[in-house]
């Protein structure tokens, strides 16, 4: 099982925001809210925490391009999953 990591809406009018960099590497065991990454909106910069416990497998890299509210960046495999064999990296 896993659980998509998504770029999150904080605000009512927010559609968009921009990766800026992953704070755990690729294939890194993380912690239900363990800081994961950081984005920014038009208002300010976040920091978002892992919504489960497993391993990170990161989908979209922090290349600072803008991408829209519900993104999938990246996905908390079960801990027991095997490391990914060369992600999107940080």
């Amino acid at each position: 099982m896993s659980t998509d990591v998504l770029l999150p809406k904080i605000g009512f009018a927010m559609n968009e925001g921009v990766l800026t960099r992953w704070l755990v590497e690729d294939g890194a065991m993380v912690t239900a809210g363990q800081p994961l990454y950081e984005f920014e909106s038009e208002k300010s910069v976040q920091e978002v925490e892992a919504p489960a416990s497993g391993r990170l497998r990161i989908i979209v890299a922090a290349s600072g391009e803008t991408s829209p509210v519900g993104t999938v960046l990246g996905q908390i495999l079960d801990a027991n999953a095997a490391a990914p064999a060369g992600g999107a990296g940080a």
